[in-house]
């Protein structure tokens, strides 16, 4: 048994997890975050609310955010380099030494800001569970090649670190889901199919006036409007069984969950939500092990970024003499085995 999982240890730590998967994760994580400090002003950040008296909120561990540690004249150099680092992280720029930045950013501003939204508290949670990965990701970039796992003790237990990491992230993310649609099923107007009747006619969540008459004249139907309601209940629920989804499938569940929440964004103003939660989707339904392809000319200019240090090991390799072997022929670098 214990032979069992030692080969089974072995065969994780030896395939890498640091790919630019969870780089596009962090990229949108901090993309969500980013955008609302953007777009809002101190003021409009940080401002009285019922129950909120004081302003930032300063209590408890909140008074290590960023915006606790600087005066309150201060708050807009805080929010000026709250952006810098944010920009820096987004960027895949030494994933290593911005993890923990970009995560005191994102408890800060889910911590002091007086109306932080949901997107906000998960970019938190998302951006402390990545921690493991980004901080043993030795990347210039973590857009770049997967950095290599296995081949000694160290690199293959520092990956099956980062392997238990997405493990616990995609338990987290089928639980965040879970939680969401059973929570509406709670609620009489989800139930029977009429909720987003409601919603969608809110003054403050409502559709915008450019698309109103057509959601309008959807909801008016049965049908339309059960449609509407219904189906982010059964995608929420098939993402959830993402979980334990053949690989095959996952790409589907991953689509239907972009295209839901992008309908959120697009339909109540939930912009930032929307990116926490792409995060979200590609740490839960793409798996590490298969890198995103980018266009050619995108990948052409990031390998061209490479380090020299990397550039000249690649030319040795390339000059290396072929080395005779006992089976009759030379071996060349290309027989090295690959990493799949």
């Amino acid at each position: 048994m214990l032979t069992k999982l030692d080969a089974f240890a072995a065969r994780i730590g030896s395939v890498s997890p640091w790919t630019n998967v969870y780089g596009v994760a962090r990229t949108l994580l901090a993309l969500g975050t980013l955008s609302t400090l953007l777009a809002t002003g101190t003021d409009s950040l940080f401002l009285p609310a019922q129950g909120v008296p004081d302003y930032p909120k300063c209590d408890n561990v909140a008074t290590v955010g960023i915006f606790c540690v600087v005066p309150e004249s201060g708050l807009w150099a805080a929010r000026l380099a709250a952006i810098a680092i944010l920009l820096v992280a987004a960027s895949g720029w030494r994933p290593r030494y911005t993890a923990i930045p970009h995560w005191w950013i994102a408890f800060s501003f889910q911590a002091n800001v007086t109306a932080p939204d949901g997107g906000d508290q998960i970019t938190a949670v998302m951006v402390l569970l990545l921690l493991p990965i980004a901080l043993t990701d030795g990347r210039r970039w973590h857009w770049g090649a997967p950095q290599e796992a296995g081949g000694t003790t160290g690199r293959t237990q520092w990956a099956l670190f980062a392997w238990s990491a997405s493990l616990v992230i995609r338990v987290q993310v089928a639980g965040l889901y879970f939680q969401s649609s059973v929570a509406k099923l709670s609620h009489t107007e989800w139930a029977d199919g009429t909720s987003l009747f409601y919603w969608l006619r809110d003054p403050y969540f409502g559709a915008p006036g450019w698309i109103a008459p057509l959601t309008d004249a959807i909801t008016r139907t049965s049908l339309g409007v059960v449609a509407f309601t219904w189906m982010p209940l059964v995608i929420e629920f098939a993402i959830v069984l993402g979980l334990i989804a053949k690989r095959s499938v996952r790409p589907y569940l991953l689509v239907a969950g972009v295209a839901l929440h992008a309908s959120i964004g697009l339909l109540m103003g939930l912009g930032s939500f929307a990116l926490a939660m792409f995060g979200c989707l590609v740490l839960h339904l793409r798996p590490f092990d298969q890198p995103f392809e980018f266009p050619v000319r995108i990948a052409s200019w990031w390998s061209a970024r490479k380090s020299p240090a990397v550039v000249r090991r690649d030319e040795s390799q390339e000059r290396r003499p072929a080395v005779p072997v006992a089976a009759g022929r030379e071996l060349t670098t290309q027989d090295r085995p690959t990493m799949r």
